[in-house]
């Protein structure tokens, strides 16, 4: 096996528009992420978190200027990320975590030490006056809830809920103790209660929290599993969602069945519950599982939520005393970061549509109306928007704004005139080449079942036959779109991607299906992943539409992407090593079978799966392993050994199996780092490695 060593020596050299353009992975990396953006409810305050090259802040603006301001002073790429980001109501008090790896698939909570560190850093909450000051501490904990008058904070900590005064005046007292796991918590309106979820495994319970000599409120206690409580504005009623519990006869593993679930309605003073909606009994009218899931809200007179059940991630509205749902969004696109205006009378959220024909492939801010009778999007146009936040005067919506070329900021619309100001754009370096980035084109094309697949197409007009690169998105619940993501990851990727065709490399980022953007069939095929991995045709099929297009050499098309990207690379490596000549692999799954058995074969029952060993035959078959006898194209593969999404020992697994069979292998671990690669340093290290590897395999 061949060691990579990082003497990278770039001449970056590319041509758009038949023009020299000149610039550096230090250029196109620069850019500041700006992410976590949110609003206070009672005043025009807003807060986001930007990451500028590795350095965390918080930011903050007021209305009617909105000046930003850094309301904490961190310097240094330290790798502690912010999450949890929240404003009070009266917008005077901010509250974060840093630290941790929130997002992950397990210990999201631990320290991370990617410097290092003799002492690891702390993972805490935090709580900061919106003027400024000295940060507070509440010390270990997650999930974060300030109280509606701002004065008090309710987290998790040790899986019972604590409470502490936001500012600090006291130390954190836990708040009462029960069994299970609890958290999922939502102040009354009034902060005179507080409803809480206490999971106990195959069953959960609502509760509510009074005082500390009152009982715990119990809503309905059934042999189900209840979750999300969001009270109603009159402070009387509880809407929760109820799934059944775990257990009964083992069902089919490779047949798809829906999944239940209902809306309840609880009365918080006597905790009887009734139900007032479900889906249809359909596939697609099973649990929604896009961003934020149900998305419940109360509104004035009505409660809002998500449903899948007509094929795509719709908004619906439920008014007081009917059962009869009224769909809010019409129409073939799908809503996400989704939020409820001040005065109850609005959602607005991010929806990839618009009246340009290629907005399925972007976000767009739209609102409509509770009772569904307006329908508008606000941010027409070629650019990107997202996390949108009607504030507290009405006139005025927050939200987070990008383009093809320009990366996320935040950005403010006055409603009335629809003027918008960018916020922060002295943040955006001098040396960053915006003016230089590709604008790319919307590519569909069809795998061999005829299904249409979006891809995003970077090319930078060069003539003559050049190599190129299908990059693979992650997730897989993921959709690359028409600019700059609102991921740090997909961003981070977005901009290699510029890179590499500013070096003359074609490169085509599919959109394959398990993906979000384009309905439930796309996004929850019976045959994908495990059951079959039919997701990997619209993969080979790109890299087949890559080799007909005259401007490409059909000889030299790598593919490179990160965890789910990472396993459909190495499935397109050891399947078709006569179409991708390289590959580089970034913390890919690759045996869909280790610690997974459990799941078909359970020796603690008599009953079993009845599909188990097809099911795991098929899993077997969808795992890149199964295939790695077919591999000869050369292969960069990439780990953090502090991955937290990917266990590290499917790469380790990988590489014992390549060198047995004398494949080319270079390799770069990143120590102590996650599957997010928290420091700038890394993230520079690991693209660096990945451009210079494909320029290299595919310029011979």
């Amino acid at each position: 096996m061949r060691t990579l060593i990082l003497l990278l020596l770039f001449i970056p050299i590319a041509i758009q528009a038949q023009q020299p353009e000149i610039f550096s992975t230090d250029d196109i990396m620069s850019y500041p992420f700006t992410n976590a953006l949110t609003a206070a409810k009672d005043t025009n305050r807003i807060v986001w978190a930007m990451n500028e090259k590795g350095t965390r802040n918080i930011y903050v603006a007021e209305g009617p200027d909105f000046t930003p301001r850094n309301v904490t002073g961190y310097e240094g790429d330290e790798g502690q990320e912010f999450s949890s980001v929240k404003i009070s109501d009266d917008g005077n008090w901010l509250v974060f975590i840093r630290g941790g790896d929130f997002g992950s698939n397990w210990d999201d909570a631990l320290t991370v030490n990617p410097n290092f560190l003799p002492e690891p850093p702390k993972v805490h909450i935090w709580s900061i006056p919106f003027e400024g000051g000295q940060a507070v501490s509440h010390g270990k904990g997650e999930h974060p809830v300030i109280s509606h008058s701002g004065d008090q904070l309710a987290f998790v900590r040790d899986k019972q809920i604590w409470i502490s005064p936001i500012d600090g005046s006291s130390k954190p007292q836990k708040l009462f103790t029960t069994r299970g796991t609890n958290g999922s918590m939502r102040w009354s309106p009034d902060d005179s209660k507080l409803a809480f979820v206490s999971n106990r495994g195959d069953h959960s319970f609502v509760g509510i929290y009074t005082d500390d000599t009152t009982p715990i409120q119990w809503i309905s206690p059934s042999f189900h599993r209840d979750a999300v409580p969001e009270w109603s504005r009159n402070g009387r009623d509880i809407a929760f969602i109820r799934r059944p519990g775990i257990g009964g006869k083992p069902k089919a593993m490779l047949k798809a069945r829906h999944q239940p679930w209902k809306i309840m309605i609880g009365d918080s003073e006597t905790g009887k519950s009734t139900k007032i909606w479900s889906p249809p009994t359909t596939v697609a009218g099973s649990v929604p599982s896009t961003q934020g899931r149900y998305n419940m809200n109360w509104g004035n007179g009505y409660l809002t939520f998500m449903s899948y059940h007509d094929g795509w991630p719709h908004l619906y509205s439920i008014r007081d005393g009917n059962s009869e749902a009224i769909l809010l969004t019409k129409g073939n696109y799908m809503a996400e970061y989704i939020s409820m205006s001040p005065d109850g009378n609005w959602l607005s959220f991010a929806g990839n549509t618009g009246p340009d024909a290629n907005d399925i492939d972007r976000r767009h801010v739209v609102r409509v109306s509770i009772d569904g009778r307006t329908q508008e999007v606000l941010t027409p146009g070629m650019g990107l928007e997202w996390t949108p936040y009607i504030l507290s005067n009405d006139k005025t919506l927050a939200y987070i704004s990008a383009t093809s070329q320009r990366p996320p900021l935040p950005a403010v619309m006055n409603l009335t005139t629809r003027e918008v100001k960018l916020l922060g754009q002295d943040k955006i370096p001098d040396a960053f080449p915006e003016q230089k980035l590709i604008v790319p084109q919307q590519v569909v094309f069809s795998a061999p079942d005829g299904t249409p697949i979006h891809a995003t197409l970077f090319d930078n007009g060069a003539s003559g036959k050049k190599p190129a690169v299908i990059y693979i998105h992650g997730g897989p619940p993921r959709q690359m779109l028409l600019g700059w993501h609102y991921s740090s990851y997909y961003s981070n990727a977005y901009a290699v991607n510029q890179y590499l065709a500013s070096r003359g490399v074609v490169v085509l980022s599919v959109n394959y299906r398990l993906g979000i953007g384009y309905g439930y069939e796309f996004h929850r095929p019976i045959d994908g992943g495990t059951r079959g991995a039919s997701e990997y045709q619209d993969i080979k099929a790109g890299g087949q539409w890559l080799a007909r297009q005259s401007f490409v050499d059909p000889n030299r098309i790598g593919v490179y992407g990160g965890s789910y990207g990472g396993y459909l690379t190495a499935m397109a490596l050891g399947r078709d090593s006569h179409l991708f000549a390289a590959g580089v692999d970034i913390h890919g799954v690759h045996d869909r079978i280790n610690g997974r058995v459990i799941r078909y074969l359970d020796p603690d029952n008599f009953e079993h799966v009845p599909d188990a060993q097809q099911a795991i035959d098929v899993a077997w078959r969808s795992s890149p392993i199964a295939d790695v006898d077919g591999w000869r194209s050369p292969v960069l593969i990439i780990h953090g050994d502090d991955d937290r999404n990917v266990n590290f020992s499917q790469s380790v697994d990988l590489v014992q199996r390549l060198e047995e069979l004398k494949v080319e292998i270079e390799t770069l671990v990143i120590p102590d780092d996650t599957h997010h690669f928290m420091t700038f340093r890394n993230q520079k290290k690991v693209n660096d490695a990945a451009v210079e590897f494909l320029l290299r395999r595919l310029n011979p």
